[in-house]
């Protein structure tokens, strides 16, 4: 099984990156595979055919479960993180992928941007999204919220990526 973290911090290595590893290494087990810092593609993300998108992409296709973490901007994932997603195929991109999505933010008031905003886009570009998003105050991220959503939902992760 491959294991990813997309980060769509448009600053690399901080709690984002630090949270989705966290989750990513609390749902299966493992460190995982690749983590990409969304930010380190720099401009190649705003056209079509850059070799470092292109790699970065087919990292992700190749992937079991990939865990989509970005900051919370504006009650949504950062514009970073959507052009990213931009260059996957509807429907078809993110064929057989289990797609997690998960956001930190300064306070509760956007729990559910993860599910409203993030989810339908990763269910658009083909994403299997059987559990729900999750968000964490960004100060405490590593605190019970996340220890509980992966009690709960692990199994369901297990399973889904035993298919593939």
């Amino acid at each position: 099984m491959t294991v990813t973290v997309v980060v769509g911090n448009p600053k690399a290595g901080g709690r984002t990156t630090a949270a989705g590893t966290a989750l990513a290494e609390q749902l299966t087990g493992a460190a995982p595979d690749h983590v990409i810092e969304l930010a380190e593609l720099g401009p190649g993300l705003l056209g079509w055919g850059d070799e470092a998108v292109g790699a970065a992409k087919k990292t992700v296709q190749a992937s079991s479960l990939v865990v989509f973490a970005s900051p919370t901007y504006k009650a949504t994932y950062t514009g970073l993180l959507k052009l990213f997603l931009d260059q996957f195929e509807g429907g078809t991109g993110l064929k057989d992928v289990v797609a997690v999505p998960l956001m930190l933010g300064g306070g509760p008031t956007h729990f559910l941007a993860p599910d409203l905003t993030l989810k339908p886009v990763l269910s658009e570009i083909g994403g299997t999204c059987a559990l729900p998003g999750l968000y964490l105050v960004d100060s405490a991220w590593d605190g019970p919220e996340l220890a509980a959503y992966v009690e709960r939902w692990k199994p369901v992760a297990d399973a889904l990526t035993a298919l593939r």
